[in-house]
């Protein structure tokens, strides 16, 4: 069956059995015709996420793209299960908070119960690594909800996302924090001292997790445009996620995620390495706050 919008698990079907076509050397017309599909066109459509592939017939691509990796097998049927709509879902974080929810940032929210790793640059402490009374000043000061139904919610979503670090096989978290973080008064010093001594937590509780501060004596940096969110998973290539203020942008092309790797690597080498960051969230937690 064609689906004309394709939903956030057949996109990420789709780019990994293109990925695992790639890499077996095999053109869109060999592989259809060793899939027994109806041509060129109907790979093509189960790549881009527009045509559902059953559990069962996901078998067939490992057999001959010649996947024999069990993880990224399990991975791959996983995959297939989620993205059928008729299939029965257990109840996720979109499921269980979606008063709270605005589009399109349950797809980030599945994606990211998917990842197996997150790579990213905030100027803001990223939302899995918020205190409450943190996430509560940001929520609020965002504007973006309106009622406190719906910041309580979200407030909960918020806190309730930190198990992406707690669970088996958890997401490794590299976070590129920009200085001015530290810096600005969210929700004032008491809100601020306890984010920070938090996060000095987590970092030594969990070697998953790595903080990097960009100094802002760095000045111009290779992010200049904004946050964004490089997320990696068990199967097909990674996922670049951009918000800007009024959408999410979810970016796959291979151009797009070259340059935000490469701004990464940018970042990576210019911020504080990982025991000197520590060190200066430590003291300005003390000093400042």
């Amino acid at each position: 069956m064609t689906d004309a919008q394709p939903n956030i698990h057949r996109r990420r079907l789709g780019l990994a059995l293109k990925s695992l076509r790639t890499n077996a050397g095999k053109t869109l017309k060999e592989a259809a015709a060793e899939l027994a599909l109806a041509g060129e066109s109907a790979l093509s459509r189960i790549e881009h996420g527009r045509q559902r592939v059953t559990p069962t017939a996901v078998l067939g691509f490992f057999e001959v793209y010649k996947l024999r990796d069990k993880s990224q097998q399990e991975f791959l049927i996983y995959l297939a299960k989620q993205a059928s709509t008729t299939a029965k879902r257990g109840k996720n974080l979109f499921e269980e908070y979606r008063i709270a929810i605005k589009d399109p940032f349950a797809d980030y929210l599945q994606l990211e119960e998917l990842a197996t790793k997150s790579e990213t640059f905030v100027s803001f402490v990223p939302g899995l690594l918020q205190t409450e009374d943190y996430a509560r000043a940001i929520v609020q000061g965002s504007r973006k909800w309106q009622t406190a139904r719906e910041i309580d919610t979200f407030v909960r979503l918020r806190m309730k996302r930190y198990q992406a670090l707690t669970r088996d096989n958890p997401l490794h978290l590299w976070v590129i924090l920009d200085e001015a973080a530290l810096l600005r008064q969210v929700g004032g010093p008491k809100v601020m001292k306890a984010q920070l001594e938090y996060l000095v937590h987590v970092v030594e509780e969990y070697p998953h997790v790595t903080i990097q501060i960009l100094p802002l004596a760095r000045g111009a940096h290779s992010a200049v445009d904004g946050a964004f969110h490089l997320l990696h998973f068990a199967a097909g290539p990674p996922v670049v996620v951009v918000e800007p203020m009024t959408t999410t942008l979810f970016l796959e092309e291979d151009r797009d995620l070259g340059r935000y790797e490469t701004s990464l690597n940018h970042l990576r080498s210019e911020a504080l390495d990982a025991a000197a960051s520590l060190r200066l969230i430590r003291d300005v937690a003390k000093e400042k706050y």
